[in-house]
């Protein structure tokens, strides 16, 4: 994408209604703009994130064989009647009536609405077990939306759920949730921790959220510091192996790890000194498994292997996209700006073009964007007419992970300048070299 065709709105001063560094640098760079209290328009880079972010959750879900579907954002009352939620969920529910006067509601979750699906068509304990899920924006009428997209009355999630017939297969099923959540992560370059939380209005008896460690974290968290330096799952682990997956889930839980809410006191102090690890952290996840908690209010029931009815066995999986992006920012940034991870970047390249009108820093930034377009590189080439300064200061705030500066004394030389953006290191390189590097 050449610049000068962009829409990139950046803002030179910082907004003084941002709070938190993720707010500041998500409106200073353009990403986002706000339309109303909590609300936001995703503009052209914001939104490059938030796909590239879409994708690996789809690749890691559909990999742990969860299937996608889309549900609507407004749903009927009558659904979270027969659950008892309606009135139970409070003020933070959207309540609507439409032409008819019929009540309505803007999805805050959507557990009512798939066990619905599920038990018009699932009939029996052959067609189990079941993993549906959906990335759909959901509205949540926060009392005090605040930190920009962190805590957003309306938000993008991903939200998959589970069906079995029994709870070891709905057991199983929660630890290849868990296993996924792992992956998924770790793509985008976090080291997210599970720990124990409360279940809250989801309801349930077994809960974790998946936590990344931020100095500008929301709450505080405690964990064992070999978190820190566990491995994650590989690509190729078996999904289907219940052993296996319940070894990662002994693995990832077999050592102290809470938020505030159900920090042990005593059990943590209890550990060595050297191994506390006490710090401020970010939800990135969370995962429910609450058995029969909608099934049987709602009759979602199917046959069993004895013929007799049985209510399914279900649990929730939750992924904020949008609030992603904002935590993603939150743990990669300088004072110059953010500093993307290459899997999640809007893009992967930049190309700076020092000296726009000379025939040969045209005719190098042409080749080299032609050539790294055509390699799968999605690079932004600042084509336009600007002080050098500006241009290294916009790919700086917006985060580009390798930047290539063009200009003709280098170029006199047959070089071309190669910055990374996390560690700061620069070469010098030929043009050739450079595509090389960047493409390798």
């Amino acid at each position: 994408m050449r610049l000068s065709r962009f829409f990139l709105p950046i803002l030179r001063e910082t907004p003084k209604e941002a709070e938190i560094v993720s707010h500041r640098l998500m409106l200073r760079a353009g990403m986002i703009r706000q339309e109303a209290a909590g609300i936001y328009a995703w503009l052209p880079l914001g939104l490059r994130v938030l796909n590239k972010i879409n994708a690996i959750i789809r690749e890691e879900q559909n990999r742990a064989g969860a299937i996608e579907i889309l549900m609507p954002t407004i749903q009927s009352a009558d659904l979270w009647r027969e659950s008892g939620r309606y009135e139970a969920y409070g003020k933070e529910m959207l309540r609507i009536k439409d032409r008819h006067e019929r009540d309505m509601l803007f999805g805050p979750t959507n557990e009512e609405m798939v066990t619905a699906i599920v038990r018009a068509h699932v009939k029996s304990y052959k067609d189990l077990p079941l993993n549906l899920y959906h990335i759909q924006w959901k509205f949540r009428d926060e009392v005090r939306p605040r930190f920009g997209v962190m805590r957003s009355r309306e938000f993008l999630m991903k939200d998959a759920y589970s069906f079995d017939i029994d709870a070891a297969g709905a057991r199983h099923s929660y630890n290849k949730m868990f296993t996924a959540y792992l992956r998924t992560f770790a793509r985008m370059g976090l080291k997210a921790i599970p720990m124990r939380a409360d279940t809250g209005p989801i309801g349930g008896n077994l809960s974790h959220e998946f936590i990344i460690l931020a100095s500008t974290g929301e709450s505080e968290v405690f964990c064992h510091k070999a978190f820190l330096e566990r491995n994650t799952p590989p690509a190729d682990i078996d999904f289907e192996d219940r052993g296996v997956m319940q070894g990662v889930f002994d693995d990832w839980t077999s050592r102290y790890a809470a938020t505030s809410e159900m920090h042990d006191a005593p059990a943590f102090d209890a550990l060595p000194e050297a191994d506390k690890v006490s710090a401020r952290g970010i939800e990135v996840g969370h995962i429910f498994y609450f058995g029969t908690k909608y099934s049987e209010p709602m009759r979602a029931v199917v046959n069993g292997p004895d013929g007799k009815e049985t209510a399914l066995q279900m649990g929730s999986y939750g992924i904020g996209p949008s609030r992603l992006v904002a935590a993603l920012i939150e743990a990669n940034h300088d004072d110059n700006g953010i500093i993307w991870p290459d899997s999640v970047a809007p893009f992967r390249a930049g190309i700076a073009n020092l000296k726009v009108g000379d025939a040969a820093t045209d005719k190098a930034c042409g080749d080299l964007y032609a050539r790294l377009e055509a390699a799968g590189i999605d690079t932004l080439y600042d084509d336009r007419d600007d002080r050098p300064g500006a241009k290294f200061a916009t790919m700086d705030l917006i985060g580009l992970p390798q930047q290539i500066i063009v200009g003709p004394k280098g170029l006199a030389e047959g070089r071309v300048e190669v910055k990374d953006r996390r560690t700061g290191a620069r070469e010098m390189l030929s043009p050739d070299e450079a595509f090389n590097k960047l493409s390798a």
